[in-house]
């Protein structure tokens, strides 16, 4: 399973340079969308602040990427939800569309892929990317622990 998340993982990031180079977006730049997206997607969208943590980069670096970003209308900022005072991060529109137009082949080939699996299958392979997902998770908080 190993060997299988680590060629996943580099034919993910294939995909994602060749992403980022056609939308002249940097290495960087694309963590920063994918950081967004995953944490709009979840309902827990990010501020600038916690979007620098998990980049670990400073926080003028992250008001700079984060502005690039606003200004290539990719991501948005919007007022909390229920406090006011906050600023999340969401992915714009705009940003929404590109990332569409150019991942939505790709869809259609999983969907290709996937015809002939059976739904329990299916259901087991994502219970066992759950489960990955988890230990990278714990393993990732374990790290941020030592550095502290």
């Amino acid at each position: 399973m190993s060997a299988d998340l680590q060629k996943l993982n580099s034919e993910s990031d294939q995909i994602s340079r060749v992403f980022a180079q056609r939308n002249n977006l940097t290495a960087n730049d694309f963590r920063a969308l994918l950081y967004v997206m995953v944490a709009d997607s979840n309902g827990e969208p990010l501020t600038a602040g916690a979007l620098g943590q998990r980049m670990q980069v400073t926080g003028g670096a992250v008001t700079h990427l984060v502005e690039r970003m606003i200004a290539s209308k990719h991501i948005r900022r919007a007022p909390h939800e229920h406090d006011r005072r906050k600023v999340m991060l969401h992915y714009d529109d705009h940003g929404m569309s590109v990332a569409r137009g150019f991942f939505s082949p790709l869809g259609a080939h999983m969907r290709e892929a996937f015809a002939d699996l059976p739904d329990a299958d299916l259901e087991a392979a994502h219970r066992v990317f759950e489960a990955m997902c988890g230990a990278m998770q714990t393993y990732s908080a374990e790290l941020a622990a030592d550095d502290k």
